[in-house]
């Protein structure tokens, strides 16, 4: 499966099937969070959560590639990322892109 944030492939011409997604919403494990809070007094990177996006980012391209296999796709372009705080320590991630067949 081919992914990439543009909207063409070179050398391809696409037929598109459809828009596919995937959303994950992740949180981190309590102790990290007290931790991460004592690092936002001192600054710096905030691993755990860096992490926790990471992962979160990951399960929900693996999603979308799911989607788009079973429509027989051969590539997904187009791919955009959103992340949103649902509540203290945890987070959605979305990700989407078209799905396309090569003709």
């Amino acid at each position: 499966m081919i992914l990439v944030n543009t909207d063409y492939i070179t050398g391809k011409e696409l037929e598109t099937i459809k828009v596919v997604k995937g959303s994950v919403i992740q949180a981190k494990h309590l102790g990290k969070d007290i931790s991460a809070l004592f690092k936002t007094i001192v600054g710096g990177e905030l691993k755990g959560y860096s992490d926790m996006i990471n992962e979160a980012r990951a399960k929900a391209t693996k999603i979308m590639v799911g989607e788009a296999e079973k429509l027989e796709a051969d590539a997904i372009v187009n791919i955009r990322y959103a992340s949103s705080t649902v509540m203290q320590g945890a987070a959605e991630v979305l990700v989407y892109g078209t799905a396309v067949k090569f003709k």
